[in-house]
């Protein structure tokens, strides 16, 4: 078991003592190439709403060298999380980012028990194709970055959707939508007012 889901556990039995409700967590998916707005602005959003958030970096550096020149830290790297443990897995764009994120055997693993068990998971832009990879889109309803639906199976795209809900599976079309993309996994995982209070806090319209 690693740090971070110690600390988290901690966290959650601390909170059960004080009598106090667990705070919501998720784990955002991170690889060279990712997309940083896809990264940053949905953890923003979350953060804000008090949702736990930890970045995991899918290999063992957690400096992550992102798109556009930009570089970010991540909390953990993803072999020492019990992945199970948190309220929401991520999948941020970016296609050499998402090319990596696609490659790892425990992400890929873990969307298939999620979407399996009607778990909640999110992707962004080009994130969706490393679930549309796996298959697991087949009877469902996404968005992403237009294009990176090619070779999906029909009726599965929601042209002119910024950001989707289809039960437990989130998506969004690109980093102009990222806010909006974050508001809305709020949303589900911690209900409207809460989402509405940091959406007009933010000054998201």
């Amino acid at each position: 078991m690693g740090r971070w889901t110690e600390a988290l556990i901690a966290g959650c039995w601390k909170a059960l003592l004080k009598g106090q409700i667990m705070a919501k967590s998720a784990v955002v998916f991170v690889a060279n190439g990712c997309e940083p707005v896809e990264v940053v602005a949905p953890v923003d959003a979350l953060r804000r709403g008090g949702v736990d958030v930890v970045l995991a970096a899918v290999s063992d550096d957690l400096t992550v060298r992102a798109a556009q020149a930009v570089t970010l830290q991540a909390d953990a790297p993803l072999s020492t999380l019990d992945l199970t443990q948190f309220d929401i897995a991520i999948v941020p764009g970016g296609s050499v980012g998402v090319d990596n994120l696609g490659k790892s055997q425990r992400v890929v693993a873990e969307l298939t028990r999620r979407m399996e068990a009607g778990e909640y998971v999110a992707a962004i832009c080009a994130g969706p194709m490393v679930l549309a990879n796996a298959g697991l889109l087949t009877g469902r309803k996404a968005v992403c970055y237009p294009g990176c639906e090619e070779g999906w199976p029909a009726d599965i795209y929601q042209a002119g959707k910024d950001v989707f809900v289809d039960g437990n599976l989130i998506t969004a079309t690109g980093p102009g939508t990222a806010l909006s993309f974050g508001i809305q996994i709020l949303r589900s995982l911690e209900g409207d007012k809460v989402a509405d209070e940091v959406a007009l806090g933010v000054l998201l319209k």
